[in-house]
């Protein structure tokens, strides 16, 4: 399978691969790396139902020509608590279907 296209590099082949393969309706688990200030860092980790993945154009790319957008995936999920989310994948992020 291709790696999916974003704004700086493509996708990881192993990220790439499981969001290729998930069907809406697949239960998922998302880890990802929290920061805050310049010591502090931790994993949090969700489960929910998938629902698709697309490409978010940032607002990085004001007053720039239409062609320059910046990119990112952002996939889209249900908690289990009914709570519509989603968010963009960046080079700590992983996703299990479980």
């Amino acid at each position: 399978m291709d790696r999916i296209p974003s704004s700086t590099r493509d996708l990881g082949e192993e990220i790439s691969k499981v969001l290729q393969t998930l069907k809406a309706g697949d239960r998922i688990r998302i880890t990802q790396r929290i920061r805050v200030g310049s010591s502090a860092t931790w994993n949090a980790p969700v489960e929910g139902t998938f629902r698709h993945y697309n490409h978010l154009a940032t607002g990085i790319a004001t007053e720039r020509v239409p062609e320059d957008d910046i990119l990112v995936v952002c996939v889209h999920f249900t908690k289990d608590n009914g709570e519509l989310s989603s968010f963009t994948v960046d080079d700590y992020s992983k996703i299990e279907k479980i």
